[in-house]
């Protein structure tokens, strides 16, 4: 009988190991949640919500919608995640320099504006996400800031009257086909090579293929189950064989 209670002890770690080891439990790495609190108005690119082009001073958490090898898109919450403010491109960046924590960066404006955001790190990575504006947007930014700023010249919907929720929604579809320029001070358009550095292309790959190996809705229970049968089966089997051997 002890070999049978070594068993049934063994099903039940496994059970619970396989709890412990959610895969939710690194949600957060591949969508990098983030809070950040802001104590000024920002401005922000992307297409939002109607009247929200500029985001009061106040709590916000960005997340990543969808993650491609050269393309991101990227998101603002309210501080409860019950409604999508804005869905932003964003373009990973290696020549912006970023720290061991979350930092946002943003282009000063000229007094009695608020500031713009440009660009959102991750703690652990050695890149950021630079994000693109409108054109008209672009230009305006990179007269004032006196820097090239990335921009798209597709006309694309900066205001819906509704939050978008996924990633198949068609105004995402047009983020992420967007063609993508730079612009410089003097009003020159410039490719965007110019002014973007990629990451490795071994980073790129891993996070590309990280949400198929971890995905949201991924669930251990199967795998539990299976052990679990299989633990029961070994225990009938030394059972039985205790019998016969007396």
């Amino acid at each position: 009988m002890s070999v049978l209670r070594t068993v049934t002890a063994t099903a039940f770690c496994l059970a619970l190991a396989g709890t412990v080891l959610s895969p939710s439990a690194k949600a957060d790495e591949w969508n990098r949640k983030t809070v950040v609190t802001f104590s000024q108005p920002l401005e922000i690119p992307g297409v939002h919500l109607a009247g929200w082009g500029v985001l009061p001073a106040g709590t916000y958490v960005f997340k990543i919608l969808d993650s491609q090898s050269d393309r991101h898109i990227v998101q603002i919450f309210n501080s409860d995640e019950t409604i999508v403010y804005a869905t932003i491109l964003a373009i990973p960046n290696y020549r912006l320099k970023a720290t061991d924590r979350t930092v946002i960066t943003f282009r000063e404006r000229p007094a009695g504006q608020p500031e713009a955001l440009r660009a959102w790190f991750y703690p652990g990575r050695n890149w950021g996400e630079e994000f693109v504006y409108p054109k008209a947007m672009a230009i305006e930014l990179a007269k004032a800031t006196n820097v090239p700023v990335l921009f798209t010249p597709a006309e694309i919907t900066l205001e819906v009257a509704t939050p978008i929720k996924s990633a198949d929604e068609p105004v995402v579809a047009q983020l992420k086909q967007a063609p993508i320029m730079a612009i410089k001070p003097t009003g020159e358009e410039i490719a965007l090579a110019q002014v973007v550095t990629a990451p490795p292309i071994q980073e790129l790959v891993a996070e590309t293929t990280e949400p198929a190996q971890l995905p949201h809705t991924a669930s251990m229970f199967p795998l539990i189950a299976l052990l679990g049968l299989l633990a029961l089966g070994l225990a009938w089997v030394l059972r039985l064989a205790q019998k016969r051997a007396l």
